[in-house]
This record gives C-alpha cells, structure tokens and sequence, in this order.
C-alpha cells in the first residue's frame, strides 16, 4: 500500500472515531498496511484501575476498536458491515504510563466471519495483552 493511501484511511479511520469511546480512550490509528491495522492509545490515570496500572477493559476497548476496524478495511461498506462476536484477551504485563499500541493481523478473512490476532505491546516492544477477535459480516438491510 502506497503511502498517500495509507494517509488517506489513517485520516478517515480517526475522523469516525468522533465522539465514540475511542475518542474519550485517545485511541488513534496510527499505521495500515495490506494485512495489518494498527492503533494506538495513551496510558494515563484516564484509563487507570484504582491500582494505577491500565485497565483490562480499556486494553479490550483498544484491541477490539483496531480489529473492527480492521474488518471494515476489508469489506464494501456500501452493501456489507461488520459487528464483534467474540473477544478473548490475555493481559501478560501491567504498565502505568506511555503509549501502547495493538496491531490487528488477520488469521481469517471469510465472507461471513473475521478473525484477527492482536497483539498490544508498550514502547519498548515488550507485550502487554494478547487477543483474538472473531467478526461477523452482515449484509446491510437499508
């Protein structure tokens, strides 16, 4: 993928993300490629449990806001959307501030369901959670 194509989906991932639990999260999708989706999200006392490590809810937030849209990438918007089924995620490392980001890589693109590998690691490359996001593709009715 060009890099003029990849500026122009980064921008108008980030400009849905208005108003939504990802803007009050700080997310940001910050890199795309033909099989990956990446995102990012600040680690702060915002997205703090009261131990003052992040929070596994805003982890989850994080890996399924970057998976589906991951799976959006993928599909004609027009016709088709995708919606969660599933999530499963594994918290390996706490952390208490910086910037984590989760990529998204497909394990299966079907016509009907997604399934996506994410990792979320901290800015020393170190991984902090581990998940799996199934998706399913819907037909739009409109």
């Amino acid at each position: 993928m060009d890099e003029a194509r990849s500026s122009q989906i980064l921008e108008k991932l980030n400009a849905s993300n208005s108003d939504t639990l990802m803007a009050h999260l700080g997310i940001v999708y910050s890199a795309v490629g033909n099989d990956f989706l990446e995102a990012q999200m600040p680690v702060n006392a915002s997205v703090h449990q009261p131990m003052k490590i992040l929070h596994g809810g805003a982890t989850a937030a994080l890996a399924e806001s970057v998976g589906s849209a991951a799976s959006a990438l993928q599909i004609d918007l027009k016709r088709r959307f995708a919606v969660g089924m599933a999530l499963d995620i594994h918290h390996l490392k706490s952390i208490s501030n910086g910037l984590i980001t989760a990529r998204a890589e497909p394990i299966h693109l079907g016509r009907s369901t997604h399934l996506w590998d994410i990792r979320v690691r901290d800015e020393q490359d170190n991984t902090i959670a581990v998940s799996r996001l199934s998706m399913m593709v819907l037909d739009r009715r409109d």
